[in-house]
């Protein structure tokens, strides 16, 4: 079986699972049909490119999706369980501590960070590392939008790391938890990140390259395990868009059609001028919906 055969299969499996997760019954049979391989087959080659069989990553969806729900407050711990897949109340309180390290009760309670589970395509993944299509990139793809926004003074959630140099590598070395972590704190001003620290935050022995969330000054819920909390000044954020794409491979296109626009932007002639010592700049991705997003912080001249 050719390595991009795999690939795709386990993109199908995995667009089904996206799909189809919620509620009560998960229709399995559907689920192997979408592989066009056996089940064992499939189940095998599955497993090997994502790092779960089928049944714990369909569990550590729902349960995601549990979080999700018990966050907006707008049902019963019960009514969650039995909507995303559990049986009692007991079996999914179980479930759920030994993932998230805490209770429902106590999450819905306090609503610190938990580590959500991301769903991350694994064509992406192997799209970058093998820069497959890369030649084969829209050209058209040249548009992005560039936004000011007026950032007040906040706090910063991020975690460090060594080595890395960006998204994949971060994720190689710290895996990519990180995600679903930092996204799953309500009170964050966006999404989460992978961020270029500025010199006042980095610190000897590890890289400028880290993750994390914009929260609150008056944030004060329990930090994260090897997370840190700084403060950040107010400052304006220049953020870029990419054009959404049609296409889930054209992620490496969108990305660097921002990042080329980041290059060549001149903030001088528009009154302002980079100010990379006041804040990190993001790298939140990107999706086919919104296109990808980096945000710079600027000052006015």
């Amino acid at each position: 079986m050719e390595h991009w055969e795999k690939v795709e299969a386990v993109q199908r499996m995995q667009d089904y699972l996206r799909i189809h997760a919620s509620g009560e019954q998960f229709d399995w049979k559907g689920f192997w049909k979408a592989a066009c391989y056996s089940r064992r087959h499939a189940g095998r080659i599955f497993r090997e490119l994502t790092g779960y069989t089928p049944g714990q990553y369909l569990r550590r969806v729902q349960l995601t999706q549990s979080a999700e729900e018990l966050a907006k407050e707008s049902s019963t711990i019960l009514e969650t369980a039995l909507s995303t897949g559990f049986d009692s109340h007991e079996g999914f309180t179980r479930a759920f501590s030994r993932m998230f390290g805490v209770a429902p009760r106590e999450y819905r309670r306090e609503k610190m960070a938990i580590p959500f589970f991301t769903q991350y395509p694994v064509r992406n993944y192997y799209l970058y590392i093998t820069g497959k299509e890369r030649e084969k990139m829209e050209k058209s793809m040249t548009t992005c939008t560039v936004i000011p926004v007026e950032r007040c003074a906040r706090k910063l959630i991020f975690q460090r790391s060594r080595n890395a140099t960006d998204y994949w590598t971060y994720c190689e070395e710290l895996n990519c938890d990180w995600e679903g972590l930092f996204n799953s704190i309500p009170q964050k001003f966006d999404t989460a990140a992978i961020l270029e620290l500025p010199d006042f935050l980095h610190k000897a022995g590890f890289s400028r390259v880290a993750a994390g969330v914009e929260v609150p000054m008056d944030y004060c819920a329990r930090l994260p395990e090897n997370c840190e909390l700084a403060e950040l000044p107010p400052c304006t954020l220049l953020y870029f868009q990419s054009e959404p794409f049609e296409r889930e491979e054209e992620f490496c296109a969108a990305i660097e059609a921002a990042f080329r626009a980041v290059e060549r932007y001149e903030p001088g002639r528009y009154g302002f001028e980079w100010a990379p010592d006041t804040a990190p700049s993001f790298n939140f991705g990107a999706s086919a919906a919104e296109g990808a997003r980096l945000a710079y912080p600027v000052r006015k001249k």
